[in-house]
């Protein structure tokens, strides 16, 4: 069996999204509250960056060392071609094991409190969008990029490793569409 994930650019951010229905139940749990969720996008960043919402120069340079990270999920009630521009997505085919990697990796990507249940940190930048404690690290190694190429090769895609830019992200994943040519080879991926 196979489903579809998305990848959506944002600028130089990327997120990976999932329908609702596919998400499970621990990722499905994140978006209570949100009535009509038809996708939930995850993203990841520097925790004090995005949270704090300060983009001056010295918040944008202290982000580049190692830091704690948050991960940003954005609930949408229409396709994330509707909210991004559908020159911003790409719709990949994952197999129902690649799927219970993504949810896995989603899952672990968030951190727990003592009950297991997720840190919230407070509501995201967008109607519908909430930040979580995430596990890691952020650094200028390991970006909000590097994330979802990890994300990705947790779903059984065949991205590289140790992406940094959005851009890098949705050339390996348009490389994945069904009109492209051959998948490119797994690559090492850092580990925070």
């Amino acid at each position: 069996m196979t489903t579809t994930i998305v990848v959506a650019r944002r600028a130089w951010h990327t997120d990976v999204c999932v329908r609702s229905e596919d998400a499970g139940p621990w990722v499905s749990a994140l978006a209570q509250g949100f009535e009509g969720a038809r996708f939930l996008c995850f993203g990841f960043g520097e925790r004090q960056y995005v949270v704090t919402r300060e983009h001056g120069v010295l918040a944008a340079l202290s982000a580049l060392l190692p830091s704690q990270a948050a991960v940003l999920m954005t609930v949408l009630r229409a396709p994330p071609g509707a909210a991004f521009g559908s020159p911003s997505v790409i719709v990949l085919g994952v197999s129902d094991a690649g799927l219970a990697g993504l949810r896995t990796f989603l899952q672990h990507s968030v951190q727990t409190d003592a009950a297991g249940g997720p840190v919230r940190l407070g509501d995201g930048p967008y109607p519908g969008s909430v930040f979580f404690a995430a596990r890691g690290t952020y650094d200028a190694l390991y970006t909000c990029n590097t994330w979802t190429s990890d994300a990705l090769r947790s779903a059984g895609l065949p991205v590289r490793g140790a992406i940094l830019f959005a851009r890098d992200v949705m050339d390996d994943a348009r490389q994945l569409t069904p009109e492209s040519a051959a998948p490119l080879p797994t690559c090492r991926t850092l580990h925070h």
